[in-house]
């Protein structure tokens, strides 16, 4: 298996996912015309994406647990290849709209498929999970430029539906020619773990983040839904600013996808990591709805991007994963089965509220953020497992491992330091340079009583690079 051409086959399944997104509500314009509907028409064909999704969550995660993950990606990719070629040339509104529900269909089995791939590619590779939404996003952000130029030179529309579908053909022949690892294999770490949960403590984790997976997509969809009305109505932003607060929170979210990846593959703990988030999101969403100062609202809307929509959703979706590593694919069906929930209800709530103020609606996201806060925090709690000499010697594990890796960097810089003595005739050792290292390692420590250690420790490396460096020597000189 060969790790990199398979991550990036999958994340190259989610550019296009990320067109698949928005590609209809892109071209509405040209589709009303090429069906010789209203734009309300386009819209309802647009919904029969949040069914499929709906309709086929739970069920496409449940049997990738059987059948595997590459059947379930590869059903995804033909689902999506049927919707983009037959999107391009339907006519007929009823098979249009069933086009758009095999779209939501193949982004559940897309979804099914992937997100499991990359936790049961390694411990680390939950991290992995999160930097399929940058790949989404670019996705989302590169299609309307491209249906631009269309527009501008006067072109098919079709040719953006036909440039995703040729992508999943060089995918699809691209992913097959990878191993898929194998499927629902428990970390011993993990197993051990979870065992001391106790079953109470675990069921509540469960439903605490199903829950989450509802009001973190929530809170998503109900700010890019009313944003921009709100702050006009409500504060008298112009429509510059109003919507300047929508690409402000892409932009938070671009940028939270990758620092978040960063720290995460820095085995960051996932469980501080979601608490943060969680309540810098809830505390920029208060400042957008009570603030009128442009500025402040400004920040805050970057922020909540960062901290609500930059990964963290798909934070939880890895806790949940960990709690039933045996099913992965169930859980994660499960997980955006709440997702898909919220997609469905919040625009009907959003729009009883509206007849009642404008202002009631984002505030009312403000609730949303406030029960995700309580629904992460009761999931630490519940799945926190007491400090243990096992758990102890885990985290030393996972820093043997930076050490281990660092050593070898420091080892292969050895190499060239040894290439440019041998070039320049200078002896091995260097009296004066281990000296001086010796001298930084006490000015840097910050613990006064490991200082002493931490020299040592030094010179054992020193010692076994000039050991290093003499074997290099007597290699070349035979």
């Amino acid at each position: 298996m060969h790790k990199r051409q398979l991550s990036l086959s999958l994340y190259l399944n989610y550019f296009i996912h990320g067109i698949g997104l928005i590609i209809l509500t892109q071209n509405m314009k040209a589709l009303g015309q090429h069906w010789q509907t209203p734009l309300a028409t386009v819209s309802y064909v647009i919904s029969g994406i949040g069914i499929g999704r709906l309709l086929a969550y739970f069920i496409l995660g449940n049997l990738s647990d059987y059948w595997g993950r590459k059947f379930f990606v590869n059903l995804g990719m033909i689902s999506y290849f049927i919707f983009f070629v037959g999107m391009a040339f339907v006519t007929n509104i009823q098979m249009a709209y069933f086009l758009a529900i095999l779209a939501g269909i193949a982004n559940s089995a897309l979804d099914s498929g992937t997100y499991t791939t990359f936790i049961e590619m390694g411990s680390k590779q939950g991290s992995a999970n999160i930097l399929l939404k940058a790949f989404m996003s670019a996705g989302e952000f590169l299609l309307p430029l491209f249906i631009a130029v269309l527009e501008k030179q006067q072109l098919w529309y079709g040719w953006s539906f036909m440039f995703a579908a040729g992508l999943l053909i060089i995918n699809f022949i691209l992913l097959n020619r990878q191993t898929f690892p194998p499927r629902n294999q428990e970390n011993t770490a993990a197993r051990k773990s979870n065992l001391q949960i106790s079953p109470w403590k675990k069921a509540l984790a469960s439903v605490s983040l199903a829950g989450y997976g509802y009001t973190s997509m929530a809170l998503m969809i109900l700010y890019t839904q009313w944003i921009s009305l709100f702050v006009t109505h409500t504060f008298g932003f112009n429509a510059i600013l109003s919507h300047w607060l929508l690409s402000l929170y892409s932009m938070g979210s671009i940028s939270g996808v990758l620092i978040i990846f960063v720290l995460l593959k820095n085995n960051l703990s996932e469980n501080k990591l979601v608490i943060a988030l969680n309540l810098f999101s809830f505390l920029a969403l208060l400042v957008i709805c009570y603030s009128p100062n442009a500025l402040l609202s400004m920040i805050a809307a970057f922020v909540f991007g960062f901290t609500a929509a930059g990964g963290v959703m798909q934070i939880g979706l890895n806790l949940f994963i960990k709690l039933y590593p045996h099913i992965k694919g169930r859980i994660t069906g499960l997980y955006f089965t709440f997702g898909s929930l919220a997609s469905f209800s919040i625009p009907i709530i959003t729009g009883w509220l509206s007849k009642q103020s404008i202002s009631y609606t984002l505030r009312f996201d403000l609730l949303i953020s406030l029960m995700g806060l309580l629904l992460v925090c009761i999931t630490v709690w519940a799945i926190q497992v007491p400090t243990t000499i096992t758990s102890t010697r885990q985290q030393i594990n996972k820093i043997d491992g930076r050490i281990i890796k660092l050593l070898n960097q420091r080892f292969s810089t050895v190499t060239t330091i040894n290439n440019l003595k041998e070039e320049q005739q200078l002896p091995i050792l260097d009296e004066s340079r281990e000296t001086q290292i010796l001298q930084e390692i006490a000015q840097k420590s910050k613990i006064p009583d490991h200082t002493p250690y931490l020299q040592k420790i030094y010179q054992a490396i020193m010692l076994n690079s000039r050991a290093y460096q003499t074997k290099l020597h007597q290699e070349e000189n035979k």
